[in-house]
């Protein structure tokens, strides 16, 4: 009988630090989200609109301008997703495989700095996982 009173007092003792880890992580998931999102709503833009900047980048990767559309939409659709939690693990992730092919074609291709799409990967990889883990 002792031992079922002290597993009960122990398991109430675990509870609020569980639920309080599980509340952290939840706030910072939506930190997290809503500002990757925020950040790729922002990046599709430019990409839609025809800035000269962007037109200049994919006429260097060579891929023709669709890709810059293509990446635009990507973008888009995937930040939207990102925001509804049953879609948001699907977003994070062709968010996160976008952000490895930036990062290589900044590597590889146009040069510059590499530091925004690799914060991003960071972004939207802790978005996938913590997705995933509580699926």
């Amino acid at each position: 009988m002792a031992t079922a009173t002290t597993q009960t007092q122990q398991s109430f003792n675990t509870a609020p630090a569980t639920a309080g880890r599980s509340r952290a992580l939840t706030v910072a998931l939506w930190i997290v989200t809503v500002a990757t999102a925020a950040v790729f709503v922002m990046a599709s833009v430019p990409k839609f609109a025809g800035a000269p900047e962007m037109v200049q980048t994919f006429e260097a990767i060579g891929l023709g301008q669709w890709f810059r559309y293509l990446t635009g939409t990507i973008e888009l659709s995937s930040a939207v997703a990102l925001l509804i939690p049953s879609l948001a693990l699907y977003g994070a992730l062709a968010l996160a495989a976008t952000m490895i092919g930036a990062i290589l074609t900044h590597l590889l291709i146009v040069g510059g700095s590499p530091a925004p799409a690799i914060v991003l990967l960071v972004a939207t990889s802790f978005i996938a996982w913590t997705r995933w883990r509580t699926r």
